[in-house]
């Protein structure tokens, strides 16, 4: 029995490798900014339909800033 994935995972392994060697050489991840984008796209998805985009902005700078990240409930 073989994974249905199996076959694409050469084709992702060399279509990252530049960012794959990256990481191996320096230890750098781009899981800060992932994280953040996640915490924005929540944020967004909870504030839908808020008349005021002034406050939608202002929700979503304060659930970035690094005192509120701890409060967050992963989805």
């Amino acid at each position: 029995m073989t994974c249905p994935n199996s076959t694409d995972s050469p084709t992702t392994i060399e279509t990252w490798w530049p960012q794959i060697q990256a990481f191996l050489t320096t230890g750098i991840t781009n899981a800060g900014s992932e994280g953040t984008n996640r915490v924005i796209k929540t944020v967004a998805r909870d504030a839908y339909g808020f008349r005021n985009p002034e406050n939608q902005r202002l929700r979503t700078r304060t659930a970035t800033t690094r005192r509120h990240r701890g409060h967050l409930n992963p989805a």
